[in-house]
């Protein structure tokens, strides 16, 4: 019994120093796509199929995502548990933009988001350099700006 409590508490301590030093950089399918875009921002919008706003927020993403194609990523995360709900929403706000899906909420939790929509700006290294949560069309000059200043 003492030997198991001590293979217990080892691999506990081994899973929490791991989670810990793996907190400080985007998860896995993150990091992939941070490689893929060589250097340049990587814009994350965080979406799920019965959010009102996230549909407004499609026609915004598709003409920023062909406006700045060359120089920024944008890439769409679905939250929902049930792939099918993402594909119905996806028949109705078509996506020109990478899409992934996180029905586990990994991604999502590692942002600690807010709402729905959020989105993260990350650099080339993949820090976030800007964050918000909800999508409001008066507020697109300043989601605007924060990806221009990405771009210097």
């Amino acid at each position: 019994m003492r030997a198991w409590l001590l293979l217990a508490s080892a691999l506990f301590t081994t899973t929490t120093t791991t989670a810990a030093m793996a907190a400080d950089r985007p998860p896995a399918a993150l990091q992939a796509i941070l490689r893929a875009a060589e250097g340049r921002p990587v814009y994350v919008d965080f979406w799920a199929s019965w959010c009102v706003p996230c549909a407004l927020s499609f026609p915004w993403l598709n003409s920023v995502r062909h406006r700045y194609g060359g120089e920024l990523v944008v890439v769409g995360v679905n939250v929902d548990q049930h792939r099918a709900d993402a594909d119905r929403f996806l028949m109705r706000h078509p996506a020109e933009f990478m899409l992934l899906f996180d029905p586990a909420g990994e991604i999502a939790a590692h942002y600690q988001l807010q709402g729905m929509p959020s989105a993260v700006l990350l650099d080339a290294d993949g820090d976030v350099i800007w964050q918000h949560s909800g999508f409001r069309k008066d507020e697109i000059p300043e989601y605007e700006a924060a990806i221009r200043s990405a771009l210097k």
